[in-house]
């Protein structure tokens, strides 16, 4: 038997995680329209270049079997899973999120959403989001006479 230090504020703490894990996973409803809710949100970076917008999601420890994509009305979803792993062991810490995730993101009306390219390597969801050729910059040379 190992003696610790007991801290009361640790089971306050766990008690608001769970209550917090549990009312996280619902729908919420926002102007007309309902959003689904996950565990966790993973990190997301967006980044734009001259030709496509660029989204790269952290999915540690996600099989992109899990991981879905969807386009719709001009709002870009990625929805999943990381699954816990179920062994019969004494957990002393657990950091890790683990059950579904939900993030969306309203794309521009610049983009062409029939043209997503995804990539899954390493955990890292990388996906390029094309743009309209008619949003891309054009230099016109301007003579002087």
């Amino acid at each position: 038997m190992s003696l610790s230090i007991w801290d009361p504020f640790r089971e306050m703490e766990d008690l608001a995680d769970r209550y917090n894990r549990s009312a996280r996973k619902s729908l919420v409803k926002h102007d007309d329209r309902t959003f689904e809710v996950g565990d966790w949100m993973p990190v997301v970076d967006i980044s734009e270049t001259e030709d496509a917008f660029l989204v790269k999601a952290e999915l540690p420890g996600v099989d992109k079997d899990d991981v879905s994509v969807k386009v719709e009305d001009g709002v870009l979803t990625l929805k999943g899973e990381k699954k816990s792993e179920t062994e019969d062991k004494k957990n002393h810490r657990i950091e890790c999120s683990y059950g579904s995730f939900v993030r969306s993101f309203t794309l521009p009306q610049t983009t062409k959403s029939s043209s997503i390219e995804a990539e899954y390597k390493n955990g890292i969801l990388t996906l390029t989001i094309p743009k309209s050729e008619e949003v891309k910059p054009k230099e016109i040379e301007v003579k002087i006479k």
